[in-house]
């Protein structure tokens, strides 16, 4: 029997079968699998969460556990101001009543129910759909906002600790005795040119201008679920990363994933574009939602916010290329250095947009004070 198939057994009851598993989504962190018992409400999704990455899983459980009660009784409480077909995972008890499953060989496993009637957003094809995923971040965050951050661990210490990744960029490059080829060169050079205006963010934080409050930490494109008949945001998945931070991490990197017209995987480099449109599109789903609990003050940021998210993720791809990739899943020796090209172009692509990015910015805190007047 193997190991996903035994996993899953301890999900379920004993008198259950296994119809069938397969793998399921493009997710570079963890193995993920859906799997079919005989009856087909009842359908799961498993994981096997990468400990190399999570260091503590328990801890990971403890925030998914919290948020996701916290978000159903919220629904319960306020279901006349929140979309009534929101929708949000289930962690499921192992035989041994724990949430979690330890093999023999010390893998951590998980199991969750699966969003029936919905798919994810693997492609933005329409400004609905960007429209779409703003309207989902932002709804999660108001869902999450009246939740104490501190009741919450920090499950990956450093997740966008820009400084923190560029004494880390410094020790591997140091180190390494690497031919990197233009590539390589170009991406010393970008993160050269940029380093000191990088921890912006953390700077806001610390003067006191950005709040920290709960955040999803992961919210690209396919973590986001549509219902199928309707093209409405019903969820957002993949909850390992939520956390105390900034709302505007989560912001930028949803705008990082929507707005890319190219996609993340692709050596057309100079085909890579920030979509001006979509990235209006997302912000005004998003300050739909979101208009409840922002701050003015947070608007002063959200440039910088779309800026820095993907440089943070290209530097990460590039260190983690020098590294011999131990950290992000790749199918090819220099796929995550194509990956940090990817991203430092969409950087540079924001950047020649800076104007029209900022008169975005402009016309959606217009929207969110009128919003808050009426």
């Amino acid at each position: 029997m193997n190991k996903p198939t035994l996993a899953a057994e301890n999900f379920i009851s004993q008198e259950e079968s296994i119809a069938g598993i397969e793998t399921y989504g493009q997710g570079i962190i963890h193995d993920t699998y859906l799997v079919k018992p005989g009856n087909t409400a009842d359908w799961f999704i498993l994981q096997r969460i990468n400990t190399q990455v999570f260091k503590n899983p328990e801890a990971v459980m403890h925030n998914l556990r919290l948020v996701c009660e916290h978000i159903r009784e919220r629904m319960i409480e306020n279901g006349s101001s929140i979309d009534i077909n929101w929708q949000m995972l289930q962690p499921m008890p192992a035989r041994d009543g724990r949430d979690f499953f330890i093999d023999a060989e010390g893998n951590f496993w998980r199991a969750l129910s699966f969003i029936r009637g919905a798919r994810p957003l693997e492609q933005i094809s329409s400004l609905d759909d960007a429209r779409e995923a703003g309207r989902a971040l932002g709804t999660f965050h108001f869902l999450v906002n009246d939740l104490d951050p501190e009741l919450l661990h920090d499950a990956l210490p450093g997740l966008h600790n820009v400084e923190q990744y560029l004494r880390h960029y410094d020790e591997v490059a140091a180190g390494v005795d690497k031919e990197t080829g233009e590539a390589g060169r170009f991406c010393q050079q970008f993160v050269a040119d940029r380093r000191s205006w990088a921890p912006v963010l953390e700077n806001g934080r610390c003067q006191k201008k950005l709040q920290v409050r709960i955040i999803h930490g992961d919210p690209k494109i396919n973590n986001i679920m549509l219902d199928r008949i309707t093209g409405r945001a019903v969820s957002m998945i993949d909850l390992d990363t939520v956390m105390p931070g900034l709302v505007h991490y989560d912001i930028g990197d949803c705008l990082r994933s929507c707005c890319n017209t190219i996609g993340e995987e692709t050596s057309d480099f100079s085909a890579v574009r920030f979509d001006a449109k979509r990235c209006a599109a997302v912000l005004s789903g998003y300050t739909g939602e979101a208009h409840r609990f922002l701050a003015e003050s947070d608007f002063d940021f959200l440039f910088d916010a779309i800026r820095l998210i993907p440089f943070e993720l290209g530097l990460r791809f590039y260190t983690d290329f020098l590294e011999d990739n131990v950290y992000f899943k790749t199918s090819s020796l220099n796929q995550n250095l194509e990956r940090a090209v990817v991203q430092f172009m969409l950087v540079q692509s924001i950047e020649e947009q800076e104007e029209r990015l900022r008169a975005i910015v402009k016309e959606c805190r217009a929207a969110f004070s009128v919003g808050n007047s009426t």
